[in-house]
């Protein structure tokens, strides 16, 4: 058993690594991801393009756009003479908002009195205007702030030092920089092992059903569970080679810190390839050809990522189609990864998410296996 085993694997291995489209399968998902959601990949918004439309020309007005400018935020790209020149920079698209001064503005925080100020925001990226309206608040507010503690200093300065105050104090826990990259990179573990796995799973018993050897091989003295062992072990192996190598590039190029325990992280690691080997095994049942197994992993890997949190919190799917984010292992898993890495908790926190993982790698691989004994008899 264990020498027709064996063969099973060297002959799985020759052809992955001989097959050019699998060999670029394996290099570049890997390779283009990490880059891109290492260095490019953020919910931040930075260097906002805007004009300025300053009417007022004070020395108020200057001092609040030069509160934008000197952000990260903001990036003053223009000054603007009039209203009809801020509406066409803002229809072609030359900047995303203009910061509009009325005359008079200083004059009215001169007198106590409250100073409009007019923002004009392109919200066609509905998201980057959001975040940007945000900044802008804060902007604006610690500018408000800083105009009535002046007054109130010029008028009595032994009351302004003793005027309360409240001060927020932030303090993040598990990403106290707040970077995105902390949370996306280890989220790439897990859409890259969907990838990989799932496709080659699938392409592996496709392939030999499309060039003719399933039925050579079946005839052979190999078992039927010895041939599906033989094909799927090799792409776990694959799969837990590409979790170890991304897993410590992000800890050491891209600095993310790992402060959990490395064997919680194996276990959710083979519960999530057994799923994903599941999913992969079932595809091959339903393709004959590698260009629908391509299709058809398309049409179940695109929502797993939609619907796993990758790259939105799942609470923000409409209830309605939350529940499809119970059936996905990338979410369970997504969460382990996450959890295991920022937070470095253990099996006591994270047994919520196993044993769903454990539920669906039985489930998926006993309907897939029954199914594949199906279309071979």
């Amino acid at each position: 058993m264990f020498t027709r085993l064996r063969h099973m694997l060297v002959k799985e291995f020759i052809q992955v690594l001989r097959d050019p489209r699998t060999r670029t399968l394996l290099i570049l998902p890997p390779v283009l991801q990490l880059l891109v959601f290492g260095y490019a990949a953020t919910f931040e918004i930075r260097n906002v393009r805007m004009a300025v439309l300053d009417l007022d020309r004070s020395r108020e007005s200057r001092e609040l756009v030069a509160r934008f400018a000197d952000s990260r935020y903001f990036a003053v790209h223009r000054y603007l003479a009039s209203h009809r020149e801020a509406e066409q920079v803002i229809e072609r698209g030359d900047v995303t908002l203009v910061l509009h001064l009325p005359a008079g503005f200083a004059q009215k925080l001169r007198k106590g009195e409250a100073a409009p100020v007019q923002v004009i925001l392109d919200s066609t990226d509905s998201n980057a205007a959001l975040v940007s309206l945000n900044y802008i608040s804060q902007i604006a507010a610690d500018f408000s702030r800083h105009i009535q503690t002046e007054r109130l200093r010029r008028q009595n300065p032994t009351l302004a030092a003793r005027v309360p105050q409240v001060v927020v104090e932030r303090r993040p826990w598990f990403n106290t920089d707040l970077q995105s990259r902390w949370f996306f990179v280890p989220g790439v573990i897990g859409s890259i092992t969907l990838v990989v796995v799932t496709t080659l799973t699938a392409f592996a018993i496709v392939r030999e059903r499309e060039i003719g050897t399933l039925e050579q091989m079946m005839v052979t003295p190999v078992r039927r569970w010895e041939f599906i062992l033989g094909k799927t072990l090799p792409f776990f192996l694959i799969g837990l080679a590409d979790v170890a190598w991304i897993a410590l590039v992000g800890t050491f190029w891209f600095r993310i810190p790992f402060r959990g325990d490395v064997g919680v992280l194996l276990l959710g690691t083979v519960l999530f390839l057994l799923c994903q080997l599941g999913v992969g095994l079932f595809i091959s049942t339903l393709a004959a050809t590698q260009q629908q197994a391509m299709v058809t992993a398309f049409f179940f890997i695109m929502p797993a990522i939609t619907f796993s949190g990758f790259g939105f919190p799942v609470a923000a799917i409409p209830e309605a189609l939350r529940w499809i984010a119970y059936l996905d292992p990338l979410r369970y898993f997504l969460i382990i990864i996450r959890g295991v890495y920022l937070k470095g908790v253990g099996l006591e926190v994270l047994w919520p998410e196993m044993w769903p993982l454990a539920v669906m790698a039985a489930v998926f691989l006993s309907v897939s296996i029954l199914r594949f004994h199906k279309t071979l008899d």
